[in-house]
């Protein structure tokens, strides 16, 4: 993997590039993540794919501005991002926050998209969960004790989380104006309207991968996407918490290529 810079709108966007075929896939991460948690991933799909992986404006190692974080920016951002970069077309995955912002950003750009696949997406569940709260509480005081807490909680009991995963969330969250980034996102969340209707506008195929086991954000939220988005398919990832990528990521980039078409 390459990891590169670039500038979106005056602020420094980090991301990973790898592969080189004439295909693009741009993987967008969740709330508190960075590009690294696809890293599983990505040497699955370079393969056939030129593999994109931002670092989301406001996490990870891209500039943190003192904005409001609301979906819309996300969606915007990501248009801009693909502007400065030139990817005039390209499949998409976007898991939780980078589901709901993969959504935004399609309802208004399908003739930029081939596929989309949305991993346990945000955008109608309005209630927070045990482990949401645990993962909140693990952002704003960030040890090492409270984000193993919330990462078990989030994978699951019997999962065993890698150390770096821990470490490098510790330390993004460590980074300045990484808290004030994060909690406007949740307030852009809490504020946001349900995104059904925009569901019922996209018409690209779209492929719906949930954790059978997502404590975060439950599998029975999967039914509003299914049923709202025209040209749509499911998948059930059995053992799986919130990001069956991580947990399994050779069968989730089995079901992923398939759907996708190598």
């Amino acid at each position: 993997m390459k990891e590169k810079y670039v500038t979106v709108d005056g602020n420094k966007i980090r991301y990973l590039e790898s592969g080189g075929t004439d295909r693009n896939i741009v993987l967008v991460h969740g709330l508190g993540a960075s590009a690294e948690r696809w890293e599983y991933v990505i040497p699955l799909f370079n393969k056939h794919f030129r593999v994109i992986v931002p670092d989301l404006i406001g996490f990870g190692q891209s500039d943190k501005p003192l904005v409001d974080y609301t979906t819309d920016f996300f969606s915007n951002f990501l248009g801009n991002f693909f502007d400065v970069i030139n990817i005039k077309n390209t499949n998409i995955i976007g898991a939780s926050l980078g589901g709901q912002i993969a959504v935004n950003y399609a309802s208004k750009n399908q003739d930029k998209i081939e596929k989309m696949v949305l991993v346990s997406p945000s955008g109608i569940m309005k209630h927070s969960t045990p482990a949401l709260d645990a993962y909140v509480m693990a952002a704003l005081y960030p040890d090492k004790e409270g984000a193993k807490n919330a990462f078990k909680m989030m994978a699951g009991p019997t999962k065993e989380v890698p150390e770096k995963i821990i470490d490098n969330f510790v330390h993004r969250m460590h980074l300045p104006n990484a808290k004030m980034a994060f909690m406007s996102t949740i307030l852009g969340l809490k504020s946001a309207e349900i995104i059904t209707n925009k569901l019922k506008e996209i018409s690209i195929p779209t492929l719906i991968v949930w954790g059978e086991k997502d404590p975060v954000i439950p599998i029975k939220y999967a039914e509003s996407f299914v049923s709202n988005i025209q040209d749509c398919r499911f998948f059930k990832m059995n053992g799986s918490g919130h990001t069956p990528y991580v947990d399994q990521p050779s069968k989730f980039a089995e079901v992923v290529l398939d759907f996708l078409g190598k």
